[in-house]
């Protein structure tokens, strides 16, 4: 068992202002691992959960879609979207998938090289 205390700031949207926390995380692992290599593979999960999910959850609305037959077909959609948009990033990743709204789907295939059929 792997346990972590942390600092955690908070902003109020309203105010601006930050509200500073502690919290307690727990982690199971399956074998005895040192404090460095625990670190280390925390750091890697919350790097992960910070750029793929937080952008796929916020920028490409994932958490709010209503969709409810075949949810995975769009999920993969999106994965695709988002991976075309990342490798050829310009800007900001929400600045990228406006460009990429407002030029459709010839944008996307010039993105990957894909010729037109």
């Amino acid at each position: 068992m792997i346990r972590v205390e942390r600092d955690v700031l908070t902003r109020n949207a309203k105010t601006g202002l930050w509200h500073r926390s502690s919290e307690t995380a727990f982690y199971l692992a399956t074998t005895v691992i040192s404090a460095v290599r625990a670190a280390s593979a925390i750091r890697d999960h919350w790097k992960v959960e910070n750029t793929s999910h937080y952008t796929r959850d916020v920028t490409m609305g994932e958490d709010r879609s209503r969709i409810r037959c075949n949810p995975g077909i769009f999920a993969r959609l999106r994965s695709f979207a988002f991976n075309i948009l990342k490798a050829n990033r310009r800007s900001s990743f929400p600045q990228d998938r406006l460009r990429a709204a407002i030029g459709g789907v010839d944008y996307i295939l010039d993105l990957v090289n894909i010729p037109e059929r």
